[in-house]
């Protein structure tokens, strides 16, 4: 027997050994005298009923009187919770490093290009020509950070070797393709120079005969370094190799391209005009730059040229995000849905085993009521502990599995803090059934040892 039921024990056994007479005040709202009957009957006080104290007092030795199986209970609204949390903050995560792949090279570029039309003959011909100053006319642009021009160049079925060749008889290889470029483009594509540096503006005015090698080009010329000045040959005309670039994000084909400064394409291979010009902006100015830069190209036609912008939201990014929540989300509920089951399977072990206890508090004069509402107090308090425990571990495990992965971990705290008031939730609907189960037996049936 606890405390506060002794406490209550001798509050009515003074009771009945003082009997006293009391007003209506005084009476407790299920209490009905007989006329003249007020100074016979004992009646308890407001004071001596079962208090609020006294009711977490009994919840507070109910679920400590049994450690083992508070551990065993806890531990799966810990598993449920933590889970819950583990899924909804690794969706959230997920979501977020897939929204930063789309930030990083889908969101953040765009490509404009001339605009064709079919001729007489069916083939498609260009209604236009950027201009040669295109990337200084968009880096006024707001949004814009970089730009640069691209072009295939022809050489006419020359030979591209590390050595000059004059043997007829020699078999032919494939040789590298050859791109001009402006000095800005290797920014603008995200690419990054292994050895060497990449051409600049003075090259590109002078036309100096200097070349970048993408890394798949160096490796079949069989060239390095470029330390010691090494030179390829197109045709008999030598040029010198500056640098070698490889990772490039966009236009993945200068990995396997002899590159040439815009000016040297057009002195040394008559090139007339850039075909395409790489720009890359900022997050989330895809609209504006796609909107004014035709303009700023050509004020009087921009309806010459042809802009491929991302839009400012991706739904194939929000499809995964979509994805991703539900198949987590179920995985988290499900789980706590065993937790709870775990909760109200032992709450309603744990009635069956104080059927004795609880006639005995019956017969002292608790209520249906005071029963239920002790039941209900113990599965809330264990479903309360399991649900901070739990979150405090599904935030760690967020937190260390992230930085592991070198992620940027992604959890919303409302998701921390709702999930351990969620464990409370779930103890009340868990202890709901066992707590009525223990307030319909009846004080005489429990006190005979019956169910």
């Amino acid at each position: 027997m606890t405390f506060s039921f002794k406490r209550m024990l001798r509050r009515r056994s003074r009771a009945a050994a003082v009997p006293e007479t009391v007003s209506g005040d005084d009476l407790t709202a299920s209490t009905e005298l007989a006329p003249g009957a007020a100074s016979i009957v004992p009646v308890i006080r407001r004071a001596d009923r079962f208090s609020v104290q006294d009711l977490l007092v009994e919840a507070s030795y109910g679920v400590g009187a049994r450690p083992s199986r508070l551990i065993m209970t806890t531990l799966g609204t810990v598993l449920g919770i933590a889970s819950l949390v583990v899924t909804i903050g690794f969706a959230q995560t997920g979501a977020g490093q897939i929204s930063s792949q789309f930030d990083a090279v889908s969101a953040t570029q765009v490509m404009i290009e001339p605009a064709t039309t079919r001729n007489s003959s069916g083939a498609e011909q260009a209604t236009s020509r950027l201009p040669w100053d295109a990337p200084e006319r968009l880096d006024r642009l707001a949004g814009v950070e970089r730009a640069g021009l691209v072009a295939d160049i022809d050489v006419a079925g020359q030979l591209i070797t590390s050595v000059p060749v004059n043997d007829p008889s020699a078999a032919q290889t494939l040789s590298p393709a050859v791109i001009a470029t402006s000095p800005g483009l290797l920014a603008a594509v995200r690419g990054n120079i292994v050895t060497g540096r990449y051409f600049d503006a003075g090259h590109d005015e002078r036309a100096d005969r200097v070349v970048v090698l993408g890394a798949r080009a160096a490796e079949t010329l069989g060239i390095n370094r470029v330390d010691s000045q090494p030179s390829i040959f197109i045709g008999d005309v030598p040029y010198t190799v500056i640098g070698i670039i490889d990772g490039v994000e966009r236009r993945a084909n200068l990995l396997d391209a002899v590159i040439l400064p815009m000016g040297t394409a057009r002195a040394d291979f008559a090139l007339t005009a850039p075909a395409e010009l790489h720009v890359q902006i900022a997050v989330g100015a895809g609209t504006l730059v796609a909107r004014q830069a035709p303009i700023a190209l050509d004020p009087n036609a921009p309806e010459n040229f042809t802009v491929q912008a991302p839009a400012t939201a991706s739904s194939l990014q929000d499809n995964i995000q979509a994805d991703i929540n539900v198949v987590f989300l179920t995985l988290g509920i499900l789980a706590l849905l065993a937790g709870g089951l775990g909760i109200a399977n032992v709450t309603l072990l744990s009635v069956m085993e104080r059927v004795g206890e609880i006639g005995l508090r019956r017969a002292l004069g608790a209520t249906k009521r005071d029963i239920a509402r002790q039941f209900i107090v113990e599965s809330a308090v264990i479903g309360l502990l399991g649900g901070l425990i739990g979150s405090a571990l599904g935030v760690f495990a967020v937190v260390v599995v992230s930085l592991l992965q070198g992620w940027t971990p992604i959890l919303d705290p409302v998701v921390a803090i709702g999930a351990a008031l969620l464990g409370t939730v779930v103890g009340l609907a868990a202890g709901a059934y066992p707590a009525v189960r223990a307030s319909n037996i009846e004080p005489i049936t429990a006190l005979r040892g019956g169910t």
